[in-house]
């Protein structure tokens, strides 16, 4: 397989671009589209439908070819692999049936490609990501091979979406499935965010509602952890939730990034970005430094040794928590993740990781650092 990436700032330039690829008989049969919200999207979707590209496409919340990090731009991976090698489907999910929806994709695809890998990218903040997970493994089992992202929108938090050659949807799924008899996909998922303090309990939630961690309200022991001073709405910010997440504990696998996201000012609980049961054991987190950085790249380099020592291109889902906290260092992050395998690389700033932890299950991840490795056999 065969495969190239490309960035740019207007519809015009991608145009160009592309046609640049092509001139030596490069002849891409699929793309990875990571764009800005405010990119003309029916543009991008001509132009490679013009050309006969099949497009997987998301919205983000900034997005990058090799370590070259821009915000509102387009980057693209295109990649030459046979056509009966992948395909692409695109389904809502307006009644929130996300587990079912996305069983009856699993189902289409086994119709095509009887051993499947799976990139997925979802859209609507009100998204049940992990359900998406669920409803795969209900159709391809347990041990199903599967990575992605929920879109962004620039940090606005407001509409993002995904989108095909001819559909486009706020509130659905696009997925893209690759035969594993042809292709090798392998993934690493590393948050490296230091957990401190003792394991505490959540006493009281409600799915992605955590009121109480050892009957005390959930925001007053992050700001006692944190040394913060919180006391209205305007002290607490996308930054703070970023730098002092909750860490679920699991008993296998690594822990769980649950950063609050919305607070109710009533009763000083918050919000998270994805389940945290009655019940759960987490910790609190440290602000990142350095280390964690080397935790990412450790990880690539060990999922290299390991399981993929090839490869022939490279795509990162990197959480937006990541580009607050981390701050100019997660360009050295990126970096240190393309010289492992130094292919054609594309990524994104995601609002949530979707893969299995390290050792675990399949989650819904947050603060997180996502890898996924492609190679034709």
């Amino acid at each position: 397989m065969k495969a190239r990436s490309i960035k740019g700032k207007t519809t015009d330039e991608i145009q160009s671009l592309l046609q640049q690829t092509m001139n030596d008989g490069f002849n891409p049969t699929l793309a990875i589209v990571f764009v800005s919200v405010k990119h003309d999207r029916n543009a991008l979707q001509k132009i490679f439908s013009d050309a006969g590209i099949v497009i997987f496409g998301v919205t983000t919340n900034g997005d990058f070819v090799d370590e070259d990090i821009e915000r509102e731009t387009a980057s693209i991976l295109l990649l030459d692999v046979n056509t009966s090698y992948f395909t692409v489907l695109l389904e809502e999910y307006p009644n929130k049936n996300y587990r079912e929806v996305a069983a009856s994709m699993a189902k289409k695809t086994l119709q095509k490609i009887k051993r499947p890998a799976f990139l997925i990218a979802g859209s609507h903040m009100e998204t049940d990501a992990e359900q998406l997970l669920f409803g795969f493994a209900d159709v391809t089992g347990e041990d199903v091979n599967i990575h992605g992202c929920m879109a962004g929108d620039d940090f606005a938090f407001h509409e993002q979406f995904v989108f095909t050659n001819d559909k486009e949807t706020n509130r659905g799924i696009v997925m893209v499935a690759f035969d594993e008899n042809k292709m090798q996909i392998k993934g690493r998922a590393t948050c490296g965010w230091h957990a401190v303090g003792t394991v505490r309990t959540v006493t009281k939630s409600e799915g992605n509602h955590v009121y109480t961690v050892d009957d005390v309200p959930v925001l007053d022991l992050t700001a006692k952890y944190g040394g913060l001073q919180i006391k209205e709405a305007s002290d607490f910010s996308v930054e703070v939730a970023s730098q002092f997440p909750l860490q679920m504990q699991r008993a296998k696998g690594d822990p769980v990034m649950r950063p609050g996201l919305l607070i109710d000012w009533n009763d000083h609980s918050f919000y998270c970005s994805g389940a945290v049961p009655q019940g759960s054991k987490i910790r609190f987190s440290l602000p990142p430094d350095f280390d964690v950085i080397e935790k990412v790249i450790n990880a690539c380099e060990d999922l290299k040794a390991t399981e993929m020592h090839e490869a022939d291109a490279v795509i990162i889902f990197s959480c937006a928590g990541r580009f607050i906290a981390l701050g100019p260092l997660v360009n050295e992050e990126i970096e240190g993740m393309r010289k492992v395998w130094n292919v054609p690389m594309v990524g994104m700033f995601s609002n949530a990781e979707l893969a299995r932890a390290t050792g675990g299950n399949l989650e819904m991840h947050n603060l997180t650092a996502c890898v996924v490795v492609l190679k034709e056999n």
